[in-house]
Order: C-alpha cells, then sequence, then structure tokens
C-alpha cells in the first residue's frame, strides 16, 4: 500500500517522540496499513490530509459497503488508551469505535502500534468552519458530554501525573527573557494540582479542531488523549483556539480573558482554574514549540499567555 505520510503527521510525530523513534514507524507504515486494511477486509478510498497529529488517518469502505474511518497509530502514542476511552464514551459525544478489538499485529507489535476502526464523520468540517460564537457554543456543549467518571480499572495517566513531566521540562528553560511567564505557569499548576477536586475522563487534547460534523449526531470529538481529572484542564486549549486571530486583533488581550470567563460560566466551572490551566498549557505549548524550531507558533503562543 503506497503512499505519502501528511508532513503534520511527520513534523508531529518527530517532536514529540524524536525523529528517530517517528522516522522507524513512519517507514514501516505503508506495510502496517495494508496488513490492517486487509485484515478487516476494507476498501480504502484515500488518505485524509493533513489529518491528525497522532496517527494516519484513511477514509475507507467495509466489506458490505458502509463507510467507516481507520486510524493507525504508533505503539509509543499509546494507542490503547485512545480505543479505551472511546469505548467508555461509546458514542456519547465522541467518535463511536466500531471494532473494539486490539489491532497488535501478532507477527510484530511493536510496530503495528494499534489500529482503529471508527465511524465515518465529514474530515473536512470541523468546528472551525464556524463563527467564532457558534463554535465555542457547540465545543462546549460537546465536551461537557465527554467529562464522565471514569472506569474503576481504568489506566489513564492523570492530570497531575502528565504536567509533571510537562513542569519538569520547563523548568530547563534556559532563555531569561521567559523567567515571569515560566515561573507564574508553574506556580499556576502546583496551586491547582494541590486542590484539584473533581475527577472526570476528560478528551486531554480538546479544541475546536477535534470536533467534526457527523451524521449521527450533529458534531462529535475525535483524537482524545484521554487522562484524567479535573474538567478546567480540558478548556485550556479551547480557550486559546484561532490564537492568531486574538493576537492579531486590537483588543486581543481582552477577549482571551472574555473567552476565559464565557467558558467557565456556560460550563459552571471556577473562571480562575480556567485560567490557571490555560496560562500553564499555553506556557509550556509555547516553550516546547519554540525548541522545535517553530519561531512564530511558539512566540504566539507564549504572547496569549501574557494576556492572562
Amino acid at each position: 500500500m503506497g503512499f505519502e505520510p501528511p508532513q503534520r503527521l511527520v513534523r508531529t510525530l518527530g517532536e514529540r517522540y524524536g525523529e528517530t523513534t517517528a522516522a522507524e514507524w513512519l517507514g514501516q507504515l505503508p506495510g502496517i496499513a495494508g496488513e490492517a486494511v486487509a485484515r478487516r477486509g476494507l476498501e480504502v478510498e484515500r488518505v485524509i490530509a493533513p489529518g491528525g497529529r497522532s496517527g494516519l488517518v484513511l477514509l475507507v469502505r467495509r466489506s458490505d459497503g458502509s463507510p467507516a474511518t481507520l486510524k493507525i497509530v504508533p505503539p509509543f502514542a499509546a494507542p490503547s488508551l485512545e480505543r479505551a476511552a472511546l469505548a467508555h464514551w461509546k458514542g456519547w459525544g465522541a467518535v463511536e469505535l466500531l471494532d473494539a478489538g486490539d489491532d497488535d499485529g501478532a507477527d510484530n507489535p511493536d510496530a503495528a502500534g494499534g489500529a482503529l476502526l471508527l465511524e465515518r464523520l465529514h474530515p473536512e468540517v470541523s468546528l472551525r468552519s464556524l463563527p467564532e460564537a457558534k463554535s465555542l457554543l457547540e465545543a462546549a456543549g460537546t465536551v461537557r458530554r465527554l467529562w464522565v467518571d471514569p472506569p474503576g480499572d481504568h489506566g489513564f495517566e492523570m492530570v497531575s501525573e502528565r504536567t509533571a513531566r510537562e513542569a519538569a521540562a520547563l523548568r530547563t528553560t534556559a532563555d531569561d527573557t521567559l523567567a515571569p511567564l515560566v515561573s507564574a505557569a508553574l506556580a499556576a499548576r502546583d496551586e491547582l494540582c494541590a486542590s484539584a477536586a473533581e475527577i472526570r475522563l476528560l478528551h486531554g487534547a480538546f479544541g475546536q479542531g477535534k470536533v467534526l460534523a457527523g451524521d449521527r449526531a450533529p458534531w462529535l470529538a475525535v483524537g482524545p488523549e484521554p487522562l484524567v481529572g479535573e474538567p478546567a484542564y480540558d478548556l485550556a486549549r479551547l480557550v486559546r483556539d484561532r490564537v492568531d486571530d486574538l493576537v492579531a486583533a486590537s483588543s486581543g488581550a481582552s477577549s482571551a480573558r472574555r473567552r476565559v470567563n464565557r467558558l467557565a460560566d456556560s460550563l459552571d466551572l471556577d473562571r480562575e482554574r480556567v485560567r490557571g490551566w490555560t496560562l500553564f498549557r499555553a506556557v509550556e505549548s509555547g516553550v516546547r514549540t519554540l525548541r522545535a524550531g517553530r519561531r512564530q507558533s511558539g512566540e504566539l503562543l507564549l504572547e496569549f499567555a501574557g494576556w492572562l
């Protein structure tokens, strides 16, 4: 099965997991994809581009002719956790998992990773296609459905665990000009983790681009990086959606703060907790993006963080 993996996937895997690790898996991807397709008796229509950031996404037809989507995720991106979260949501607010079985590649499990057969959504239509006010309203309604009690025997990471690793990396920031923002972000994270109470299953990477139009429901979430913690954490990336538009506007700073308040109020969350997680996650993403050499994107995120 021949194809070129989308460049967004190549770049993101390289930044997150290292160029060598990513390149090794990507080199095996055509064979992995071909095996996953053949095992399920699927017919491939096309690769979705730019596609997802954690795996290859294919539009396929099942043996009965019904449309579906096949997502192939490398083993180092923990496909079992995405599968477990989707299975727990059972299509409530999220794309439905059609095949709950593991695709662990008996002959080469380390290479195969996981393949998830999902219901077909409309990948070209996300909440980004709507005006801002409408998109935020629909996003809030969607993410609220995902915040359910986690399974009793879950293996999901806690917010405190994931952010502890991120905080450790942040503390190594050598740029003195970033020290005030980094210190504020670390302090916010420490205070939030020390006082968190409500525990829910979270999407983990929720934003307008992760909510696609569907037939079964108007809007459904895709691409979770699931973890367990307080819902306020899950709004942080949503708050900074379309950050380039915010930065370009003369009222960007006040608009960002209003967005924090509007989202927190619409979901009955504490404004300061939403603001604190938004600050930490924006600074962490901004510094990580700078380190990856994407200066313009990193500076946008850090400018946004400075408004909070």
